[in-house]
């Protein structure tokens, strides 16, 4: 089996991990910023667009602590995050109709986390025919759904 790689995107990740820096951490710290792709915050965590979707409406639920592992999130921190993917589940469902959702995370390299050492939930909106490595941008309009 080939493997699929995808340039464009290595590099905006690794920008951040070798200036030390973390591309959930600055999308939270830039989220009141026109060009933000955070589209809610709780006071625990938040939703951002994927800046290289899957499908269109892929998005990921990060906790706003930098956390490495599910171990080191706190009850309300984990509960926070699901509440937030149950509200997506019904926000992508009346924006896209998708046929279904993938919703999963990716804990460490070999697991094909992109981004170490700060946690966050994939939710991607699926239809019958599509496959896991269409690229297709995002839409801005789910900012209007948590409004």
């Amino acid at each position: 089996m080939d493997v699929v790689r995808s340039p464009w995107r290595s590099a905006y990740v690794t920008r951040s991990l070798e200036d030390g820096g973390c591309v959930f951490c600055r999308a939270i710290e830039s989220a009141s910023g026109a060009d933000s792709l955070v589209v809610h915050a709780t006071d625990l965590s938040f939703i951002v667009m994927n800046l290289y979707p899957y499908n269109a409406g892929h998005v990921m639920v990060a906790p706003r602590r930098h956390l490495g592992t599910l171990g080191e999130a706190s009850r309300a921190e984990l509960t926070d995050i699901l509440g937030l993917a149950q509200r997506l589940e019904a926000v992508l469902g009346e924006a896209y109709s998708p046929a279904g959702l993938n919703v999963g995370m990716n804990l460490g390299r070999t697991a094909g986390a992109g981004v170490l050492g700060h946690i966050h939930l994939h939710v991607v909106p699926r239809w019958n025919g599509d496959t896991n490595f269409m690229t297709v941008a995002a839409c801005h309009k789910l900012r209007a759904y948590f409004a």
